[in-house]
């Protein structure tokens, strides 16, 4: 398992992605971080929430379709329950609440 140290610089790097993602597209969706949370408000209002877990060492993301846990499996973030990548789940909810598709990397 990560330390807590390790554990925050990867989430740290990770909402940098993408914050410079949403940055970069042509959507009218916002992301800024707060107090440690990523908030992504779409066009609509709706929110997708991307928060770290220090205690389990997961990204849990809130979204419209529901919540996702996801732990590092190596080198990638997988959902608990699915396997789905963070990334691709990342896309997906995106897309679902924004209309818009992004590739998360």
């Amino acid at each position: 398992m990560l330390d807590v140290s390790e554990f925050n610089e990867r989430i740290d790097l990770i909402f940098d992605r993408i914050i410079d993602t949403i940055d970069a597209s042509d959507t009218d969706c916002d992301a800024e971080v707060l107090q440690g949370v990523l908030e992504i408000t779409c066009a609509d209002r709706s929110k997708i929430i991307v928060n770290r877990h220090e205690p389990t060492r997961e990204i849990w993301v809130a979204a419209k379709s529901g919540g996702f846990h996801f732990k590092l499996d190596g080198e990638n973030w997988l959902d608990t329950r699915s396997g789905e990548s963070l990334t691709a789940a990342l896309s997906r909810v995106f897309r679902e609440q924004s209309g818009v598709s992004l590739e998360f990397k």
